[in-house]
């Protein structure tokens, strides 16, 4: 009987010696095969809808803006930053358009500001802003999506890259611009309210000027908002120029100039409504709704977008990758490439099921 058991206490060692080489190789493999394909090509198999699908958050109803301006779209890239999203212009070297959720839970948390301006490499050369272009330009490297509304590290840098930035008249931007940035973060923080926010550029007449390689100078800036909550919606409209005026316009007054759709979730009804914006933030009052001003019903609104020409739009934003080595980069479709993963999985679910048995 003893020694029965001392036998089959040597075939259990025996078997776990010879299946402890197995598991080692099957772990390099496993650990091999994410290695090839990148923890965030295994993670995108397992959850397609993870990733930068996440971006459409900044858009209200997961709705970006549209341009309706065919001259708009040339050279535009559509990028997905942390904490807000852009439509970048090759042509002006600006943003054309930069979108924002702001929140309560966003906004609770601050951060010492810390300065990096840096080029967008993202972008091709060719097209890309540099910080070379600012230098002794006279203008401020205004900011679209402050520095103000980020609230982790990863946010703050992504907002001094020069995709977010305009030649901005320091006045403007030192004084106006940013009275009126913290008069939408009280309309969050005091009235404990989601805000939709798209800011950038207009580009008005006929010759503007430029500084650097040829990045333009925008002939005003403009804020519109939108609040969920209360069906509020209007916008800022500042000449880019030291004279500190600012109005409060309709969001069709600004389609009309821009040549986009900026919500093209809202009703034309909706964008021709105009609140009383706050100035500043002391304007804010807690227990205040915005004021009802009037309907625009001059300016003309930009015209509604398909469903089918908006998904597209979408995807801009939800089909960006990493910029890492990908298989694409190497000449693979994707056809083949999920045929490769699948052939891969397949493989190693089977040597574990072998070692198992």
């Amino acid at each position: 009987m003893v020694a029965r058991k001392k036998t089959r206490a040597r075939s259990e060692v025996s078997w776990i010696k010879e299946h402890i080489g197995k598991f080692f190789l099957g772990t390099v493999a496993a650990g091999s095969f994410v290695i090839a394909f990148g923890e965030g090509k295994v993670s995108q198999w397992m959850s397609p809808m993870s990733g930068n699908a996440a971006c459409l958050n900044q858009f209200y109803r997961d709705i970006p803006p549209f341009l309706i301006k065919e001259s708009l779209k040339k050279n535009s890239y559509a990028l997905c930053l942390n904490d807000f999203n852009v439509m970048y212009s090759g042509l002006s070297k600006t943003p054309l358009w930069v979108s924002e959720k702001l929140t309560p839970q966003r906004l609770s948390q601050r951060i010492k500001r810390e300065d990096n301006f840096h080029e967008e490499t993202r972008i091709p050369e060719m097209h890309r802003a540099l910080l070379s272009d600012y230098r002794s330009s006279g203008y401020d490297r205004g900011h679209m999506a402050p520095n103000g509304d980020m609230g982790n590290t990863q946010a703050q840098f992504d907002s001094f890259s020069l995709v977010n930035i305009v030649p901005q008249a320091p006045k403007n931007n030192q004084q106006v611009w940013r009275e009126l940035e913290e008069a939408t973060r009280a309309l969050v923080t005091k009235q404990k309210q989601d805000v939709y926010v798209i800011t950038g550029p207009v580009f008005e007449g006929r010759k503007l000027k430029t500084i650097g390689r040829g990045v333009i100078v925008p002939s005003a800036v403009y804020k519109a908002i939108y609040l969920p909550k209360t069906g509020a919606i209007g916008a800022y409209y500042a000449p880019n120029d030291n004279s500190l005026q600012v109005k409060v316009v309709s969001v069709c007054y600004l389609e009309e100039k821009l040549g986009m759709n900026l919500f093209p979730q809202l009703t034309e009804e909706q964008k021709r409504n105009v609140y009383q914006l706050p100035l500043s933030a002391s304007q804010v009052k807690m227990q205040k709704p915005l004021t009802y001003l009037h309907w625009d019903g001059e300016s003309q609104c930009a015209e509604e977008v398909e469903q089918q020409t908006m998904s597209g739009v979408q995807k801009q934003f939800t089909q960006q990758k990493q910029q890492a080595p990908t298989l694409e980069a190497q000449g693979i479709d994707d056809d083949t490439k999920q045929a490769i993963i699948k052939q891969l999985v397949d493989a190693l679910l089977h040597y574990f099921l072998q070692i198992l048995r």
